[in-house]
């Protein structure tokens, strides 16, 4: 087989859009999490993200998240085409800010959990979850 100018140009490219998939999923996730915050810098508090570091299969991903004084959490996955996951919101009259659900994760990526509490103030926390086998 000969390797042309505009096939080697092609895998080029090919390889290049390839290595930068991972940087643009986490920018849409960084965005994401801008939209659910206003813009406001998200700091570390007392928010929980319970979820298992490696599982066989990302089709179904077992999450919980806490975080006491809490009006919302969102969930996000960073490496999945839309990274919004959930987000579960809370009224005054909850008596435990905590959720569970199962997720889809298509690679190895960050869980993230943002809290939005009483007072305006954001926090954050996440989870690098390894997928064993793509989903």
């Amino acid at each position: 087989m000969k390797l042309t100018r505009r096939d080697a140009l092609t895998l080029g490219l090919g390889a290049t859009a390839a290595a930068l998939l991972p940087m643009s999923a986490t920018a849409a996730a960084e965005d994401a999490i801008a939209v659910f915050t206003g813009g406001v810098e998200a700091g570390a508090g007392d928010i929980t993200l319970t979820t298992p570091e490696t599982v066989e299969n990302g089709n179904r991903v077992p999450i919980s998240v806490e975080a006491p004084g809490a009006m919302a959490i969102a969930v996000f996955a960073t490496g999945n085409p839309t990274p919004e996951v959930a987000t579960f919101n809370f009224g005054p009259m909850a008596g435990r800010r905590f959720a569970s659900t199962r997720i889809r994760l298509t690679a190895t990526q960050d869980v993230v959990a943002v809290a939005k509490l009483a007072d305006g103030a954001f926090v954050r926390t996440s989870v690098m979850v390894k997928v064993i086998n793509g989903s």
